[in-house]
């Protein structure tokens, strides 16, 4: 057994009992909120139990460390799209405590690459097609201001609405206690 065959065993009798039935609701979040967290396992069920969130009540994007990368990247277009498209008024950026992007170590990942295949001489060739690996893969040492940091990003992007408020939080990921970083209320611009 493998585990893709247990999760299709799973599902054909998830779908044959109608056990979709309690989840169903729209593409439009209830809540309208959108909420960028990390990707940590402990967040799955811990943080929407945390913010009193049901099926339906928000849009959830993850990636590693809650991070906005790249103004023009896939999380903000994401952001823009759930605002514009998808009807959410606030937007969330929840970073957590014991993050594992606040460890990460760029040459053990290509080191992790190179014993799985990945061509050692492939990162020089990236190198002079201006793709600095430790940058791209970089993560954060300070979760308040890497927190702070995407929201600055998100807040200040030349598409975003000036009147949507752009939070900052970080949560435990033990406990689900959430501290507010920034209250994107006291940011909104009401002209």
């Amino acid at each position: 057994m493998t585990i893709l065959s247990d999760i299709i065993d799973f599902n054909k009798d998830f779908v044959q009992k109608e056990q979709f039935k309690e989840y169903a609701t729209t593409k439009f979040p209830d809540k309208r909120i959108v909420i960028l967290t990390c990707m940590d396992t402990r967040l799955i069920e811990l943080l929407p139990k945390a913010m009193n969130l049901r099926n339906g009540d928000a849009k959830i994007i993850k990636s590693a460390g809650a991070i906005v990368t790249h103004p023009f990247g896939s999380v903000m277009r994401s952001i823009l799209i759930a605002v514009y498209e998808l009807q959410a008024d606030e937007v969330y950026i929840i970073g957590h405590h014991d993050c594992g992007m606040s460890s990460i170590d760029t040459k053990t990942i290509i080191g992790s690459m190179v014993e799985r295949g990945i061509d050692k001489n492939l990162f020089n060739t990236l190198k002079y097609s201006g793709i600095d690996m430790k940058d791209w893969l970089r993560g954060f040492n300070d979760v308040t201001e890497s927190v702070k940091s995407s929201v600055d990003q998100v807040r200040n992007h030349p598409l975003m609405d000036r009147k949507v408020p752009v939070h900052g939080l970080v949560a435990h990921p033990d406990t689900g206690q959430l501290d507010i970083i920034t209250n994107g209320y006291e940011f909104i611009d009401e002209n």
